[in-house]
């Protein structure tokens, strides 16, 4: 039995997998809220108590950078040491990935249905993928091909600048440079960022605000969540304006990450932002963006575009790293 895990700052998903060969099957997931414990020792304690599953091995993926076995949690004060993890287990080692790498390792386990095709590439694309993924916060991986296979890696590229590419977005980085001094990538593409951009276009009165939109903000639990969904609906252009800039950013820095690591073999986007605004994501806004890469935008025309829809990616990813690990050995990605 293989636990897996998904650990991010608004949540901490655990499943165990039962192997059929190469096949992994999930026999029990749960979702804790992350702010409501204390790190992740004491929701395996909770899991494991109330599951009694046993296991053999695990591996978690983590929302942060992962450096000698341990990481903090970008967004959470939660520190993984993956020893420790190990002793709480009583395994010999336990597999510890940045979230975005895992989400790399799941790719391969996912089925046609779970994607959406934004743009097809050449039928016959080979070469490095990677994954971008906005959630409560920017993630990035890369796949590297070696000719045979791909060798998923970890990267903080959503930490890198911001790069404004119009007026609107350069007055948008100037309100944000103001607010936080650093304008990260993170900043605009994520939930938190959906909102600095709602924000910035009510401050810098680009867009009204009605007072009954601004009592629905400050009564929402997720005011992203909600900007998005009226956005789809049409029933605010405010949220609508937001959801424009923003995917016409997230089109841009998909574009930039493209271009990084050559991705001749494709590109996906992940995360329940994106999943949930798919069809944001077929408009021209998107894959303009994306392609308005000068010289290059020929390269970027080859390259399939796919939106990951399975949110179990990740989780998939982290079991079938262990897997990979029994496969091929320890170059096979990061622990």
């Amino acid at each position: 039995m293989i636990l897996a895990g998904d650990i991010g700052a608004t949540r901490t998903r655990l499943a165990a997998f039962q192997t059929e060969g190469n096949r992994l099957n999930c026999v029990v997931q749960k979702i804790y809220p992350s702010q409501e414990h204390s790190g992740l020792l004491e929701v395996l304690r909770g899991f494991i108590r109330t599951e009694g599953i046993p296991v053999h091995s695990a591996c978690f993926g983590v929302a942060g950078p992962v450096r000698g076995g341990k990481s903090k949690i970008s967004n959470l004060p939660w520190t993984i040491d993956c020893k420790e993890l190990a002793a709480q287990l009583k395994l010999n080692s336990v597999g510890l990935l940045n979230d975005l790498e895992a989400y790399a390792y799941g790719i391969d386990a996912l089925e046609s249905k779970d994607f959406v095709t934004l743009s097809k590439g050449l039928e016959d694309a080979e070469g490095n993928r990677a994954v971008i993924s906005a959630k409560t916060g920017l993630g990035m991986a890369g796949l590297y091909w070696d000719g045979f296979r791909h060798h998923p890696f970890a990267c903080e590229g959503g930490h890198a600048d911001f790069a404004p590419r119009n007026e609107l977005q350069a007055e948008l980085f100037s309100y944000l440079q103001k607010r936080f001094g650093h304008v990260s990538c993170e900043r605009v593409l994520s939930g938190p960022g959906i909102r600095n951009i709602y924000d910035f276009l009510r401050d810098a009165k680009k867009a009204e605000e009605p007072a009954s939109l601004r009592d629905q903000i400050k009564g929402a639990r997720d005011a992203s969540a909600l900007i998005a969904q009226l956005a789809l609906e049409g029933k605010s252009p405010i949220c609508q304006e937001t959801m424009d800039i923003f995917v016409s950013i997230f089109g841009a820095e998909t574009g930039n990450c493209a271009l990084r690591y050559m991705t001749t073999g494709g590109i996906f986007i992940a995360g329940v932002i994106a999943a949930k605004n798919v069809e944001k994501l077929k408009n021209a806004a998107f894959l303009q963006a994306f392609l308005d890469k000068g010289r290059m935008s020929s390269l970027l025309k080859d390259m399939p575009v796919r939106v990951i829809l399975n949110d179990d990616c990740g989780l998939i990813g982290s079991a079938r790293y262990t897997l990979v690990q029994k496969a091929f050995g320890n170059n096979s990605g990061s622990a």
